[in-house]
């Protein structure tokens, strides 16, 4: 039924901003700060500042972002924590530890620990010699010393609890890693290194819950058989996703989606959900029309084939013109466009219990 257009003008413009500052507000006190731990999916620029070749921090990149400078995030603009970020009310981006400019005033509500090519598993990080998670915890309880100096102990301490803690592993450790070299595979079958992966990031979730973590968000792991390097790969399925890849994605999204609900009953008053990736992208790579995309197989940077980091920008010339139009930047990262995307799923469909 058609609502009459008089009542339509009857609602006053001002009270509409009125609700939405209220609901940020209510929003903010409900979560002050985002805390973020994890790999390239939510580096906002970290890794420009250790020895690694794991960077990004150069044209194209960036080119979206805001002021369209690179920022060391792997996208053409914001990730995915940085729409979280701004759904909260809290800020449009979350600023990484290590870069200089920022301090513990703009830390004190939302700071990133990630490193890009990081995994669960130390032999992992080791690869490109970039942050392991242990050192993310580190930098995390260096992080809550000066946040206590800042603001003082009981505030410090309740700021923790309130927070939001997110964490985003685990595509690295197959891709980079397992299925990479024969180190791993040749200790594990991948059920057995699921299960690996899968108890550090229990033993992770319990150390954040003795720093004084309550609220926190274990991120699943995509569709890795569907990133543009491994379609270009996989030359007997006609480029298609592969689905090994894809399989061993949705075993151990199963697995930490059962240790969600185990560490659930057995941390008192810890509130862990399960964020997951998996579905919203995999229907995008395969209906991308329907979210207004025009190519999914095929990244907009470069040949769109199978460059990211630098050889992105050596060949930076062939680069799509609108990044909007493709579900990926490079060849394992999604544009800024697919990152709002998952992250306005990601808030829906597990983070909204924070909201309240």
């Amino acid at each position: 039924m058609e609502v009459p257009r008089k009542k339509l003008q009857r609602t006053p413009i001002l009270c509409i901003f009125l609700l939405l500052s209220f609901i940020t507000r209510a929003t903010a006190k409900k979560v002050p700060a985002i805390i973020v731990f994890g790999d390239s999916s939510v580096d906002a620029g970290n890794n420009n500042f250790i020895p690694t070749v794991a960077r990004s921090n150069f044209q194209p990149y960036g080119r979206d972002f805001l002021g369209g400078k690179p920022t060391g995030r792997f996208s053409n603009g914001r990730i995915a924590t940085d729409f979280i970020s701004e759904a909260f009310g809290i800020k449009p981006y979350i600023p990484a530890y290590l870069d200089p400019k920022y301090k513990i005033s703009d830390f004190a509500s939302g700071v990133s620990f990630a490193s890009a090519a990081t995994g669960y598993d130390n032999a992992t990080s080791n690869v490109l010699s970039v942050i392991p998670l242990w050192r993310q915890l580190e930098y995390y309880e260096e992080y809550q010393k000066k946040l206590k100096a800042y603001v003082g102990e009981s505030k410090a301490k309740e700021s923790i609890g309130k927070s939001l803690h997110m964490t985003s592993l685990g595509t690295n450790d197959f891709l980079e890693n397992y299925y990479a070299f024969s180190g791993r595979a040749s200790e594990y079958t991948p059920s057995e290194y699921q299960n690996f992966l899968a108890g550090i990031a229990e033993n992770f979730i319990k150390k954040l819950y003795s720093l004084g973590a309550r609220k926190i968000s274990l991120g699943g792991i995509p569709p890795m058989g569907c990133l543009p390097l491994e379609r270009t790969t996989n030359f007997v399925d006609g480029n298609d996703c592969v689905s090994n890849y894809n399989n061993i994605a949705l075993e151990f999204n199963n697995k930490l989606s059962m240790l969600t609900n185990k560490l659930n009953k057995d941390l008192p008053g810890i509130r862990l959900v399960f964020s997951n990736p998996y579905d919203i992208l995999l229907h995008i790579v395969q209906k991308p029309a329907q979210y207004g995309f025009q190519v999914a197989s095929m990244a907009c940077c470069a040949t769109g084939m199978f460059e990211m980091g630098y050889a992105c920008s050596r060949a930076s010339s062939f680069s799509c013109m609108d990044a909007s139009k493709f579900v990926f930047w490079d060849s394992f990262h999604p544009t800024e466009r697919t990152n709002s995307i998952i992250a306005n799923y990601v808030v829906k469909n597990a983070l909204a219990q924070f909201l309240h």
